[in-house]
């Protein structure tokens, strides 16, 4: 899992790290479990502007994949899935109108 088209990538200026250099807000989910991750996300990216970038980080391992692929299901735009550290994970999320 982890990093984002080509098409994508170019769009987002990456600062010197090679990491996106913002998000508009960003949502800690340690500690939670699915479905609780993908529903507090969906219902963060829902009282959002579109074009905002979320970034949620997660520490259990089934959200890794279920968040990811159920925000976009829902008609979000998922930027990147990259690991923070060894237990945590980071999420970037584009809101997105659904069409």
């Amino acid at each position: 899992m982890g990093g984002i088209s080509a098409a994508i990538e170019r769009d987002i200026p990456k600062n010197r790290e090679g990491r996106f250099p913002r998000f508009d807000r960003e949502l800690n989910l340690k500690g939670k479990i699915c479905p609780y991750t993908f529903i507090e996300s969906m219902l963060t990216l829902e009282e959002m502007k579109r074009d905002e970038v979320l970034r949620v980080i997660v520490d259990y391992p089934p959200a890794v994949c279920d968040v990811p692929r159920s925000l976009k299901n829902e008609g979000y735009e998922v930027l990147d899935v990259s690991p923070i550290n060894e237990t945590d994970w980071e999420i970037w999320v584009r809101n997105k109108e659904v069409e």
